[in-house]
């Protein structure tokens, strides 16, 4: 990546929906260039996709919440299943496979602490392989608006 793929991918997090005149325009370069650069970021899984970011409140899903989840037995099989099921709830937000105690974190977005309690004690610990649940309300939630890349470290002298 070099200073251009940069900019532009700086540009496009904080707004997905900038036109390629105005990302030529941005980067002092012409359209043709913003295109096949953008076009070269997605080829090479650098962009993922574009998408909306939706606030969860206006959504009715103001209660977060990060729930570690524990499986047994922790065989591939299981912990598959798991994580299929879970990326699939409506509540998760983000899904997590970890090392340590819990293989799991769930982030999840609830209209309220009881839509919380229902999820933790109706559906997560009503699997017969969770183990072992933690629960921890979300205060506040904030997230980069960028993440710039790290250059790759040169050789080793």
């Amino acid at each position: 990546m070099d200073e251009l793929d940069r900019a532009l991918l700086r540009l496009l997090q904080h707004n997905g929906r900038r036109t390629n005149r105005d990302l030529a325009l941005a980067t002092h370069v012409v359209p043709s260039t913003s295109l096949q650069r953008v076009r070269s970021l997605v080829e090479r899984g650098i962009i993922n996709g574009f998408r909306a970011e939706v606030d969860l409140a206006a959504i009715s899903r103001p209660a977060q919440a990060l729930i570690s989840v524990r499986v047994r037995p922790p065989s591939r099989m299981v912990i598959e299943a798991f994580r299929a099921w879970a990326a699939d709830l409506s509540e998760t937000v983000s899904l997590f496979s970890t090392t340590g105690t819990f293989g799991f974190l769930l982030h999840v977005a609830v209209p309220d602490v009881d839509g919380l309690y229902s999820l933790v004690i109706d559906r997560l610990t009503a699997r017969p392989e969770v183990f072992d649940v933690q629960t921890s309300l979300v205060f506040d939630h904030r997230r980069s608006a960028a993440i710039e890349p790290i250059e790759p470290a040169g050789p080793i002298e």
